[in-house]
């Protein structure tokens, strides 16, 4: 097992990061020591409940906490203000008080939703997070970031609230789908360009293994990207600076999530999973970088050969709206002062972050993906 310490200076407070097989017991364990009271909300969805629920439980109960289920209905479209109120309306029947705790046993959209209700319910609860999935693992359930979509712009209602412990249980990789899967190697991709070259010559030379779903290598990687994203959550907690880097390919691919989220979740004639528009805001924003002249053509052939490996799409089977998306970029949260910040890699393992990328350029380089 390996263990990743995050530590904050603004609470002078650490999060652990556990990676490895079978950690309920050690979820269980964390979840009471952060409590104060004997009860919590075990937030899942219908999928996980089905395979993780009753042992979740079980676990809790072992470690002298009861946990009422409250079951969403799995994807996207259940991070709504809407089921946070339904999360809100469970914890208040469950009698949850402030020294309650939550714990989130899923992917990035239950962790986020947990995460929000914990960070909102009765002004803060501490919460821990069991993450299921690749993406969990590797992004959402680590750095405190918890948020819920707006009908005009994803993750825009959130807040920084961060767990008491994250489990990031390789074991549960085992029954993800495929798809999930290439939504999390998308991030952990973005993890290699912008910080770690050598991580990025390891997903290539072990692209079989990983896609295998070999335990061994799979708990490397994750290991790997929760350090990187720990160390640049540490130096920067509120996304001030540094961790601005984190948003290589997320200013054009929210853009690309917002538009599917408004079609009912496709977009080109395919469903727009996270992964699936990181990947293209990658390619996209990668082509920025190159017509400036940043990083040369061989980076960018890395990249792009990379994610085709893992079944990430490197183009869109139809056109992007360009002024669509311009717009939902000057309402995104990254933006500030109506400027759009991007993250241009500059080779792999080192990028930069710019404020000042024109329309044309960002109207390019969505015409590119097509």
């Amino acid at each position: 097992m390996h263990l990743v310490n995050v530590r904050f200076k603004s609470t002078a407070s650490a999060c652990a990061v556990r990676i490895g097989s079978n950690l309920l017991p050690e979820a269980a364990a964390e979840a009471r020591a952060a409590a104060r009271s004997r009860n919590a909300a075990l937030v899942t969805d219908a999928n996980v409940a089905a395979l993780y629920l009753e042992r979740a439980r079980d676990a809790l109960r072992a470690a002298g906490v009861e946990a009422a289920p409250l079951v969403v209905p799995p994807g996207e479209a259940s991070k709504t203000l809407e089921q946070a109120a339904r999360l809100y309306d469970g914890m208040l029947r469950a009698g949850l008080d402030r020294g309650s705790a939550v714990v989130a046993l899923g992917g990035g959209v239950v962790t986020d939703l947990a995460g929000f209700a914990a960070a909102t319910y009765m002004r803060g609860l501490p919460w821990v997070a069991v993450a299921t999935t690749l993406l969990a693992q590797v992004d959402a359930g680590v750095g405190g970031k918890t948020a819920v979509d707006h009908p005009e712009c994803k993750n825009l209602v959130g807040a920084f609230h961060q767990p008491a412990a994250v489990m990031a249980d390789v074991g549960t990789l085992a029954t993800l789908p495929e798809e999930e899967l290439r939504t999390g190697l998308a991030e952990v991709v973005k993890h290699a360009v912008i910080r770690d070259a050598d991580l990025f010559a390891l997903l290539e030379a072990q692209a079989a293994r990983i896609l295998a779903r070999d335990a061994a290598v799979l708990e490397d990687i994750v290991a790997r990207s929760v350090g990187i994203k720990a160390d640049v959550v540490m130096a920067d907690e509120r996304e001030a600076d540094l961790r601005r880097i984190l948003n290589y390919g997320h200013t054009i691919g929210h853009a690309a999530e917002s538009l599917a989220l408004a079609a009912g979740g496709r977009l080109g004639g395919a469903t727009m999973t996270h992964g699936r528009a990181v990947a293209l805001g990658m390619i996209a924003e990668a082509r920025i970088a190159e017509r400036r002249g940043l990083v040369g053509r061989a980076v960018v052939e890395r990249q792009r050969r990379l994610l085709e490996r893992f079944g990430l799409p490197v183009r869109l089977g139809a056109p992007l709206d360009p002024e669509r998306c311009l717009a939902l970029m000057r309402h995104d949260k990254k933006a500030e002062g109506g400027r759009m910040r991007f993250v241009l890699p500059e080779a792999i393992g080192a990028v930069r972050v710019v404020a000042d990328v024109t329309d044309e350029e960002i109207r390019e380089a969505l015409g590119a993906l097509v």
